[in-house]
């Protein structure tokens, strides 16, 4: 007996037999939906890192009107970690931050290292305050002076 030709259902999801796609989202892991949460132009969209270097930034604002002739032509960076070869006079410790002179046409820079700096630091308030010690640290020693005499509030907690 030959077999009747087959015809699919017609109906909600189907169109001729074939069946229509639809495009949704699915969060097949549990996950959530993937995406940005937040709009670009909000705070909270910008990274960890990014958040450290407006940090630095702001030390760096703050010095300018006391210091700003001495720090012409100074950069100022930062690095994740510090380099695997420490500093002779580092003796094991994981620096926070260094001072590298003028080198030829280098001009002279500060470095600060984000995830040594974030680790002892802790809370966001830590962290900050870490950074300020920092750079006003290595402003000093590019300048030749004490951290109370670059700026006076090295001291406060």
């Amino acid at each position: 007996m030959p077999r009747p030709p087959w015809n699919p259902p017609v109906g909600p999801g189907r169109a001729g037999g074939r069946r229509s796609r639809r495009l949704t989202r699915r969060d097949r892991h549990g996950r959530g939906l993937r995406g940005p949460l937040l709009p670009a132009d909000l705070p909270g969209w910008r990274s960890r890192a990014d958040r450290f270097d407006d940090l630095v930034l702001d030390v760096v604002e703050h010095l300018e009107p006391r210091w700003g002739r001495e720090l012409d032509g100074v950069e100022f960076a930062v690095e994740d970690v510090p380099p695997s070869d420490p500093a002779p006079w580092e003796h094991g410790e994981i620096p926070l931050g260094r001072f590298f002179p003028a080198r030829g046409e280098e001009p002279p820079r500060v470095v600060v290292y984000r995830r040594p700096v974030e680790t002892r630091g802790g809370d966001p308030r830590e962290v900050a305050g870490l950074v300020h010690d920092v750079v006003v640290e290595q402003v000093a020693h590019l300048l030749g002076l004490s951290p109370e005499q670059v700026d006076p509030g090295y001291d406060e907690p």
